[in-house]
């Protein structure tokens, strides 16, 4: 009887271990994925920033839930300012945008956020939702 238990235990893992070559196209399929498994994208370097942007009187900012970045004013940061000024009522108006950009720290003689990004690719630009836009404005009407 133990016999005929391990005969069946063998062969139940022996086929259990056949290799299907039909269900096997990982080999076959071409990838974008590096060894890393990261994307082309994923391997240059650049961070993806999804917040608010303004850009009003030489100064541009993004902020984040958790951080808020100044922005390099370049080519790049005067397109998206052109993208943003359709969906702004005002000029102090934030607008949502996702960018992708490198992450640099903020020198230390200077003035600012910790660290800016200098924007290399434009990916979204929306406009905020009216309830995060809490600006308190003073004067007559």
């Amino acid at each position: 009887m133990k016999k005929i238990f391990l005969a069946l235990l063998v062969s139940a893992v022996l086929f259990s271990c056949k290799n299907d070559s039909k269900n096997d196209t990982s080999s076959t399929e071409t990838t974008t994925e590096n060894v890393d498994g990261k994307t082309a994208k994923q391997n240059d370097g650049l961070t993806l920033v999804v917040g608010e942007f303004v850009y009003y009187a030489d100064a541009a900012v993004i902020q984040t839930k958790n951080t808020v970045y100044g922005v390099v004013i370049d080519k790049k940061m005067h397109e998206l300012n052109d993208m943003a000024q359709q969906y702004k009522k005002e000029a102090t108006d934030y607008v949502t945008v996702e960018v992708r950009g490198k992450i640099i720290p903020k020198p230390q003689n200077e003035e600012g956020w910790d660290y800016r990004v200098e924007i290399k690719e434009i990916l979204k630009v929306s406009a905020s939702k009216a309830d995060e836009n809490n600006v308190i404005k003073l004067g007559t009407k």
